[in-house]
């Protein structure tokens, strides 16, 4: 096949023999060429009036997504919440509980101690007041029940502290008076005589006994009735050997006829305390504790304060 190509200028006519190979690739480069131009185009104008479109929804999209997983970050904010709320919770009823222990216990120590119930009344808060002073700063508010469930066990533990500070130093007064004062057999025996006129053992005579005679094997322990100072501790006429305390309250107890002393003038001694081993020594017929009770200088009944408990 040829083309002939006339041009209007009154030119030679042009041929163009598609049978030539080389001419025949020139055209198909060319039909190729504008092809793929033209699908250039068409793809530009494509994407020039898709991507807008394309971007909007990539957007929202994107927002979807961040919307989504806020929602879940909010959840879990919000279990997380609900659980520290529920260990609260649990953690004010445990300390409402403590709470309740405390009253009974402080209820029942008034009545060891044998306080004035009006004085310590767990049931209702001690009278208070004053004026009160803010800063202006706002505090993070807690649910009305729970906030209030804290403003009232932390008010009963307030009251609770106060009373049951006045209660101590009471019971620990009263502690200390009870220590300083004789109580108990100051040996493990029995009575074999007893504080008053008796018929005395060498001489058969009416005579007045001024303490107790507690029998008791030879070398049994003797302990101190009450809290105090050895101001004596040697041998006496009749009394052979013997032990004198002072309790620092108008009190002294006397323990005398030992085989041996173990404390010394001056040294402090406590409830319990063994002073000396019960013997024989001076006025008397065998192995015994003669145990005497002074009050403000004048020789008094000790049944009263051996038969005593603390």
């Amino acid at each position: 096949m040829q083309i002939i190509l006339v041009s209007r200028a009154g030119k030679v006519p042009r041929t163009l023999d598609l049978t030539n190979p080389r001419l025949r690739w020139r055209v198909w480069g060319m039909g190729a060429a504008m092809v793929l131009a033209l699908a250039s185009v068409g793809a530009g104008f494509a994407l020039a009036v898709a991507s807008p479109r394309d971007r909007a929804l990539a957007e929202i999209n994107a927002l979807h997504q961040q919307i989504k997983t806020q929602n879940q970050q909010l959840g879990d904010l919000r279990d997380d919440a609900h659980r520290q709320m529920d260990a609260l919770a649990i953690k004010l009823g445990q300390l409402q509980a403590q709470a309740t222990r405390l009253n009974a216990l402080g209820e029942r120590l008034v009545q060891v101690g044998k306080l004035d119930n009006n004085e310590f009344n767990f049931d209702q808060p001690p009278p208070v007041g004053g004026v009160e002073v803010t800063d202006g700063s706002s505090a993070y508010a807690l649910p009305q029940t729970l906030d209030a469930g804290i403003n009232q066990l932390a008010t009963q533990f307030e009251t609770q502290q106060a009373q049951l500070s006045a209660m101590q130093s009471l019971l620990l007064n009263a502690r200390i008076d009870s220590n300083l004062k004789p109580t108990g057999m100051p040996a493990d025996g029995y009575i074999s005589s007893y504080f008053g006129v008796r018929t005395d053992p060498f001489d058969g005579l009416a005579a007045r006994h001024t303490g107790l005679d507690i029998a008791v094997p030879y070398g049994s322990p003797v302990h101190t009735v009450a809290e105090g100072m050895v101001t004596y501790a040697g041998v006496r006429n009749g009394y052979g050997n013997v032990v004198e305390i002072d309790h620092g309250n108008g009190y002294m107890t006397r323990y005398a006829h030992n085989s041996k002393l173990l404390v010394h003038p001056g040294q402090h001694v406590r409830v319990g305390d063994e002073i000396a081993e019960a013997g024989s020594t001076g006025r008397s017929t065998g192995s015994h504790v003669h145990f005497e009770v002074w009050h403000n200088g004048r020789v008094v009944n000790p049944l009263a304060y051996v038969k005593n408990h603390r």
